[in-house]
């Protein structure tokens, strides 16, 4: 406010000085408009001479003229020179206006400047106390964090641990279920094996019941009896029953008939005669149908000569003819050859190789002849 006051104090006076110089300036031009002839003489100031009188001749009426002209002239120097003093002087206390209302706005800057520094210093009072304040604050909210972060640590701690418990007791109520389940299996098991043990008794203690006895022992042929039924009755094959009785499985008993019912011993001993026979039945059959494909195998070219398979070596005629009765009886067509070694039984003729081969097997797997030694030979 003070700055302003004397910003317009200093436009107040230039702009009176100014209106003084135009007045000035403004009297200076009516002086210098003609004035009108008079008789009279102008009243001299103090630096004029006294008024002189009046003339009628030219010579006095342009001396007049000229003495006016110069004191106009010397007015208007005066004019400008006071002129010229008065704006020297409003020059200087536009000067001095100007100087002062300077200093005064340097002042002004300063209190103001003053008046920030305290404001600022205020301020950075305000500042640190705000930024104490706010350093307070911060902890504050640190510590709430912290003990936020406390609590919801616990409390995902807890459902974790609420977690971990659902899960081992789920595991426990698994494995509870899984062993409840596995003894219910074995119980069952249990039962079923105790069924199976007490079956298995049951069927051991009705094999006992009805196995062969310890030694040979007759039966009488009741109404209803078979082989069959009397077989199963004792628990062996019907084959072994048939043969320890010298007769065919098929056959039919008769009422009051007498059977003997093989021990034991007997019985295995009749099963292994069985098996070994079935058996050689079975490599005789197939000896029997390979001989029986070679045969049809047999090509003209193959017959260049007769081969026979050699079966024995005998001493002398008489235990070659024994053997070759046997081999007859067997079905097979036997002849006799005396050499200078002994004389041979040899079964045949075969046209062709392959089929004495396979003649040579099949009497090497004929349980009727008993024999392994039989080997090819070319006949003619």
């Amino acid at each position: 406010m003070n700055f302003s006051r004397q910003a317009l104090l200093g436009i107040g006076m230039i702009l009176g000085g100014s209106v003084m110089l135009y007045a000035m300036v403004q009297q200076i031009g009516e002086s210098n408009q003609p004035q009108p002839t008079s008789a009279m003489i102008e009243k001299p100031t103090t630096e004029q001479e006294s008024p002189q009188p009046l003339t009628t001749d030219i010579e006095t009426e342009k001396r007049i003229l000229a003495q006016k002209q110069k004191e106009r002239a010397a007015r208007v120097a005066e004019q400008e020179r006071r002129a010229q003093e008065f704006l020297t002087e409003q020059e200087v206390a536009e000067a001095e206006a100007l100087a002062k209302a300077r200093a005064e706005s340097q002042q002004y800057v300063k209190n103001i400047a003053a008046t920030n520094e305290q404001s600022e210093s205020s301020e950075d009072v305000k500042d640190t106390e705000k930024s104490v304040k706010s350093k307070e604050v911060q902890d504050a909210e640190k510590l709430v964090k912290a003990a936020d972060d406390a609590v919801n640590e616990a409390k995902a701690k807890k459902q974790a641990e609420d977690e971990q418990q659902q899960a081992k007791a789920k595991q426990e109520k698994a494995a509870a279920e899984k062993l409840a389940e596995s003894k219910k299996e074995a119980e069952a098991k249990r039962q079923a094996d105790a069924q199976a043990a007490a079956e298995k008794k049951r069927e051991a203690a009705e094999a006992a019941k009805n196995e062969p006895p310890k030694s040979p022992s007759e039966y009488q042929v009741k109404k209803g009896d078979g082989l069959i039924k009397l077989a199963r009755q004792y628990n062996m094959p019907v084959e072994v029953l048939a043969q320890a009785n010298n007769i065919s499985p098929s056959t039919s008993l008769q009422l009051g008939q007498n059977i003997t019912i093989p021990s034991r011993s007997q019985v295995q001993r009749l099963e292994r005669e069985a098996a070994a026979a079935e058996k050689a039945a079975e490599a005789k059959r197939d000896a029997q149908q390979k001989l029986r494909e070679a045969r049809q195998k047999v090509k003209e070219t193959d017959a260049k000569g007769s081969f026979g398979v050699q079966v024995a070596l005998a001493d002398n005629q008489a235990k070659a003819d024994q053997l070759a009765k046997k081999f007859k009886e067997a079905g097979y067509q036997v002849k006799t050859s005396p050499t200078s070694r002994g004389v041979r039984v040899i079964v045949g003729p075969e046209r062709g190789k392959v089929a004495a081969l396979a003649l040579k097997d099949k009497i090497n797997s004929d349980s009727n002849v008993n024999t392994t030694g039989a080997w090819v030979l070319y006949w003619r």
